[in-house]
């Protein structure tokens, strides 16, 4: 136990020495403790006025699940989740993050979005009653891509998610046995047929896993998801909610409605 707590403190202190030699991602100001509808944010990335200027949706409105907005229900047909946690349109600027994390190598963004996820979430599950989490997982890359990028961002994000909540996280329980074509493009059709049978579990789920979240970093027809929603659900897990950074929604930029 003794180690856990150094290691905690060894991370205060580096987190509070990166911001006070970092300036903000957006506006070039100086970046220091920040909060989030009351909750400290654990990040170096953002000044506090451009944490409250960001496109959130609004989870108060729409309580804590997209799907429950019909403009969302319309936009993804087919699926086999319960519940969509998302924290923003896929606009600017997360839509340029998320390029340059995915892409670049940008690993901090990881902890940036994990700790507005983290926010949102928390202040979401004070308002509304929801089943107990009891295992976090992340969509999982192909071997040969992991290979290639290095990295899998949707892991990064799950990873600082769970922790920061203290959710048991499992990075190898599902694995995607098929190395398929790119999504981008496809239509949900296209992308269901792509997927089909992509995915494996390496054990079997302990009974007692009855709700699981799904970590991503976009979404936007929902069929990834959907897909490991099924195997899961073959293997007794009854509620699947899915978590993301950002939603893709045709017109998202005109649907203020959901906006914070």
């Amino acid at each position: 136990m003794a180690w856990k707590l150094d290691l905690k403190i060894f991370k205060r202190y580096y987190t509070d020495t990166l911001r006070s030699i970092s300036c903000c991602d957006l506006c070039g100001a100086n970046v220091s403790n920040s909060y989030l509808l009351g909750y400290s944010l654990s990040q170096t990335l953002l000044c506090q006025s451009c944490v409250n200027d960001l496109p959130y949706f609004n989870q108060s409105l729409i309580a804590g699940n997209l799907l429950s907005w019909p403009a969302v229900h319309r936009a993804l047909p087919n699926i086999d989740f319960e519940q969509l946690f998302a924290l923003s349109p896929y606009i600017y600027p997360f839509n340029k993050w998320l390029a340059q994390m995915k892409y670049l190598g940008r690993f901090e963004l990881a902890n940036l979005f994990s700790a507005l996820l983290c926010a949102q979430w928390q202040t979401m599950i004070m308002n509304q009653a929801i089943i107990p989490i009891d295992l976090v997982l992340s969509v999982p890359l192909h071997v040969k891509k992991w290979q290639v990028r290095g990295y899998n961002q949707a892991h990064l994000i799950a990873r600082s998610f769970a922790e920061e909540l203290s959710l048991p996280y499992d990075a190898n329980l599902v694995v995607r046995v098929r190395n398929n074509d790119s999504q981008m493009g496809k239509t949900g059709s296209q992308r269901r047929k792509n997927l089909a049978n992509a995915f494996a579990l390496q054990r079997k789920l302990v009974s007692h896993i009855k709700h699981v979240l799904i970590v991503d970093d976009v979404v936007t027809t929902g069929t990834t998801a959907s897909e490991i929603s099924k195997l899961l659900k073959q293997a007794g897990v009854e509620t699947v909610t899915l978590v993301t950074v950002c939603l893709t929604l045709p017109n998202a930029k005109q649907d203020g409605a959901v906006l914070g």
